[in-house]
């Protein structure tokens, strides 16, 4: 097909600001993990679609299939919609309880995104 270009799941982006490799980011409204650690503007290939684990909001429980979601502004996915803020990145797809010092979820990024 002569306008396929690739198939997605990893793109190629520019870090909005420094990255560990593991960690999520937000560009626009694209979110991804890093697959490599970056430098504010360097460029990053970020995956997009999959099953990782992610830094998570402190003491907060999460069930299956629960909206998951990236605050921006704490650099952690949590349950919390925040209306305009919060962009939707998936759904828990393995519970944590709400105890203190667990501050990793299993997320399946959807590939699918909100403005």
């Amino acid at each position: 097909m002569k306008t396929y270009i690739q198939r997605g799941d990893v793109l190629d982006l520019t870090a909005p600001y420094a990255v560990a490799s593991g960690a999520g980011f937000l560009v626009g409204s694209i979110f991804a993990v890093a697959q490599s650690a970056a430098a504010n503007g360097a460029a990053v290939s970020g995956l997009t679609v999959g099953v990782v684990d992610l830094a998570k909001t402190d003491s907060q429980a999460w069930t299956v299939g629960a909206r998951i979601y990236w605050d921006d502004t704490t650099k952690l996915c949590t349950t919390a919609a925040a209306a305009g803020a919060n962009k939707l990145i998936g759904v828990a797809v393995a519970a944590v309880a709400g105890t203190a010092g667990l501050i990793v979820g299993r997320v399946k990024l959807t590939g699918a995104f909100t403005i």
